[in-house]
């Protein structure tokens, strides 16, 4: 009897013990740099260097993140963020991802920003199966599954909103003599290409000039002054923040006055208008996918004061006039959309699986009738686009959301 008492004693605690084993391993899956308690992301951002206005992006996603950790973090997970100065600098790109992965050990990347940092690792990335989730440039080759399945981009392709400027050009500017400056990389070139790949035959009669810049240059003074030369009426600036502000102030400058199309990368009118001058940034073209904060028909728009509230409080020393810290915000909820589909399964496979699984997903400060949406064939999140005039105070929009998917090819 007192055998059998304890043979029954000692099988109640193993199967207690085996039953709070299978709870404990099936609480969460995890690669590197996830737990029951935490999930550690990766991300490089130039805080310094030519490309430094986009710095406030990356000040940004660290300040959402912590309104998601101050709520109890993402199924009781508290985000870690790692985010490190690249310079906009290949070089340090592949230095600073190098250390994020092989030695923070970060789950995956999110919104490591600029076209050539990262050309620079996403080779590396996609050998190491590491997610590279939402990118912070339209680069139409992050939207590659089968090539590079680990990468994804978020905003709206280049090519896709170049193709948008030319079909207004060519409906509304027949005679139009086009002058275009852009970056000379891979950025700027994806640009031209979905331009004049708008344009069709008529690229090579409407195009009188094209002039580029490198990233390094100090000023880009000498080839606006060529552009002018070229009897060019229509100008297609495809810069950076720096170089925008630029082009714009010395367009003015030299008495210049094309009509002027400006990617939507430096449509920041805290960043790149202001600098320039309001006077000379009047009735510059460019395209949204976001609300501007400074626009009057978003005062009582309830995503816009949800935005202002989270700025006040957890990003006071941010400019709310800046649409970066909108961009930021907006990114960055879409990334918490997934790790809360991902639920316990925190590999970086599954990861991946539901950043390729956003069903019109509709966020605060996208523009009303702008959905998100993603598939294992289809890592183009947004493609609908809206076009605005700035008026020499702010940005108004017109005509109607264009769906940019049925421009891209």
């Amino acid at each position: 009897m007192i055998r059998k008492a304890l043979f029954s004693g000692l099988f109640a605690v193993l199967l207690g013990m085996s039953l709070l084993l299978g709870a404990a391993s099936g609480a969460g899956k995890y690669d590197p740099g996830a737990s029951d308690t935490e999930i550690k992301i990766g991300n490089t951002n130039p805080y310094s260097g030519p490309a430094s206005a986009y710095g406030t992006i990356g000040r940004a996603i660290a300040a959402y993140f912590q309104k998601i950790n101050d709520e109890g973090g993402i199924n009781g997970r508290k985000i870690v963020f790692l985010s490190y100065d690249d310079g906009y600098s290949p070089p340090k790109t592949v230095e600073q991802v190098r250390r994020l992965v092989e030695q923070d050990r970060v789950l995956f990347l999110f919104q490591t920003l600029g076209t050539p940092t990262n050309t620079a690792i996403w080779k590396y990335v996609n050998r190491k199966k590491i997610p590279h989730l939402f990118v912070a440039t339209g680069a139409t080759k992050w939207g590659d599954p089968k090539g590079h399945p680990w990468t994804m981009g978020w905003q709206p392709n280049y090519q896709s909103e170049a193709k948008i400027y030319a079909k207004y050009i060519l409906q509304h500017l027949p005679e139009a003599k086009i002058g275009i400056l852009y970056q000379n990389d891979d950025y700027g070139k994806d640009y031209v290409k979905g331009f004049k790949d708008g344009l069709g035959e008529k690229a090579q009669t409407m195009i009188v000039a094209e002039q580029t810049y490198e990233v390094t240059d100090p000023t880009i003074e000498s080839q606006i002054v060529n552009l002018k030369s070229s009897g060019a009426n229509v100008f297609f600036n495809v810069t950076t923040p720096k170089f925008a502000a630029q082009a714009i102030k010395k367009a003015a400058d030299i008495g210049w006055k094309p009509v002027h199309f400006l990617n939507n990368v430096s449509s920041s009118v805290e960043a790149v208008l202001k600098p320039a001058g309001f006077a000379a940034s009047k009735g510059i073209i460019t395209a949204f996918y976001l609300k501007d904060p400074d626009d009057p028909q978003w005062q009582d728009d309830p995503g816009r004061k949800e935005w202002l509230a989270w700025m006040e409080r957890y990003y006071p020393e941010g400019n709310i006039h800046d649409s970066f810290n909108v961009y930021a915000y907006t990114v960055t909820q879409t990334l918490v959309h997934v790790l809360q589909q991902a639920g316990d399964d925190l590999t970086r496979a599954n990861i991946m699986r539901q950043a390729a699984n956003i069903r019109d997903l509709e966020l605060p400060m996208l523009l009303p009738g702008i959905k998100i949406n993603t598939s294992p064939t289809d890592f183009y999140p947004i493609e609908q686009l809206q076009l605005a005039r700035f008026n020499g105070e702010r940005w108004v929009l017109f005509g109607e959301v264009i769906d940019s998917s049925t421009q891209r090819r």
